[in-house]
């Protein structure tokens, strides 16, 4: 059980926008897998951080065109998730140390 929810979230997203949506609108996103939907990573997130979640919303990132060279390939499309917890829920890996 544990090796499908780790297929299921592959990482957390730690940028700027996401630290922000974390502290101000109670927010997380996460890359998850492509073929996942939004009940499994609700499912997911609340069994691997004991959080409950209020909302999910999933984004298909698609890859884009580079070049090495004269060569010239497409990354993969990814997907992101963006996690609402309910309201004093919080998940400690995006908390910021001052």
């Amino acid at each position: 059980m544990q090796e499908k929810i780790f297929s299921i979230i592959k990482k957390p997203i730690i940028s700027e926008k996401s630290t922000a949506l974390a502290e101000v609108a109670n927010r997380y996103v996460f890359k998850v897998d492509t073929d996942a939907s939004k009940t499994e990573i609700k499912n997911a997130v609340e069994q691997l951080f004991k959080v409950k979640v209020k909302a999910v919303n999933t984004i298909v990132m698609h890859g884009k065109n580079k070049r090495a060279g004269r060569f010239e390939f497409k990354r993969s499309n990814w997907k992101k998730a963006i996690i609402t917890l309910a309201q004093g829920q919080k998940i400690e890996l995006f908390q910021v140390k001052q």
